[in-house]
């Protein structure tokens, strides 16, 4: 039996639909709020069954932080696939984050030794490698650096991923994955808000550079690094590195939309996410800029995937074709719904 964490996120429902399509038998915990209907979507975009293939996962509903009901959900487990997590830029989600982050990973490593399971896969992200003050493209070994450009998401990732290490040291069979920014269909309010942003008439862009990859890719190589037994060893797994400026012209290109035109200089993000604190404030609700956001938005950061290519043998959907496939997909769904298409609150 294989037990998933996250099941109801973007890379949580594709590693959910390449397991049981492989006819391995698959459990999956949720939160109670955890939408399951969001899974047969997913499911829908790639198969002609989606209910056949839902039918088929064990949903148990747990959160991280409840001991006991991680402990009940992994008995008879032998492979797990850690992909829950909190991401938020938002102050008043910190708290949260850095307990369900950190805390639930811990009780995650702690039960899987306690009940001898063969193998695990950590999700991390590109955030816990120090790329806060490198300049060069990020490596697996460029370590973690201190600094007031880490975001709390970040931190809460690299502690959680020394929980990772940490298990490694007393015995568990572990490998962790580093994805850049996930690319993929679907949530079209959170994970897949970029493309939304677009449609919408998007005008600025920064001079930052990202890395970028298909979601599609990161399920494979999870499942790839497990069924070869590769453990104690994390891996970046990133597609490709992209200016702000070019990300968001082929989504305008393959959306039919004017590309965003107008640089936002680093001096004039540093205005915005303040007028943006100040009228969420004075309007009670979140901002849609935070400090965080305009820091990340505004550096260059460039990450190599080439120990995951030399490992697996692995090759990366182009960014240019995840765009395309990504945006065909949200251009069906808008012209089924001309006015809008209703977001999914992403409750990994």
């Amino acid at each position: 039996m294989i037990l998933l964490t996250g099941g109801t996120g973007l890379l949580g429902s594709h590693v959910l639909l390449d397991l049981v399509r492989s006819g391995r038998k698959v459990r999956a915990i949720k939160r109670p709020s955890g939408n399951v209907e969001m899974v047969r979507k997913i499911f829908s975009y790639y198969v002609s069954n989606p209910d056949e293939l839902t039918r088929k996962i064990n949903w148990v509903d747990a959160d991280l932080m409840d001991y006991g009901a991680i402990g009940d959900a992994m008995q008879g487990v032998s492979e797990i696939y850690h992909a829950a997590a909190i991401v938020s830029f938002y102050p008043g989600d910190h708290k949260e984050m850095l307990q369900t982050n950190i805390e639930g990973t811990a009780n995650m490593v702690n039960l899987a030794i306690e009940n001898k399971v063969k193998k695990f896969c950590y999700v991390s992200s590109v955030a816990t490698l120090g790329r806060a003050e490198n300049t060069d493209v990020c490596t697996e070994d460029t370590y973690w650096v201190p600094s007031r450009k880490n975001s709390v998401y970040s931190i809460s990732k690299y502690c959680a991923e020394r929980e990772i290490w940490r298990g490694m040291e007393e015995g568990l069979n572990a490998v962790i994955i580093n994805p850049s920014v996930i690319l993929g269909p679907g949530f079209w309010n959170d994970n897949s808000g970029l493309f939304r942003l677009v449609m919408e008439g998007l005008k600025y862009y920064t001079q930052g550079v990202n890395g970028y990859v298909d979601v599609r890719d990161v399920s494979t190589a999870m499942i790839s690094l497990m069924d070869q037994n590769v453990f104690g060893e994390r891996f970046i797994c990133s597609g490709g590195n992209l200016y702000y400026k070019d990300f968001f012209a082929f989504i305008a290109k393959y959306l039919d939309k004017p590309a965003p035109s107008v640089n936002l200089p680093l001096a004039l993000t540093s205005i915005a996410w303040r007028m943006e604190a100040v009228r969420a404030l004075l309007k009670g609700s979140k901002p849609e800029v935070t400090r965080e956001m305009a820091i990340t938005a505004s550096q260059v950061y460039a990450y190599t995937s080439e120990r995951l290519c030399k490992t697996l043998n692995f090759r990366f959907i182009p960014l240019e074709d995840s765009i395309r496939a990504i945006c065909a997909l949200y251009m069906a769904e808008v012209s089924q719904d001309p006015h809008h298409v209703q977001g999914f609150k992403n409750p990994r």
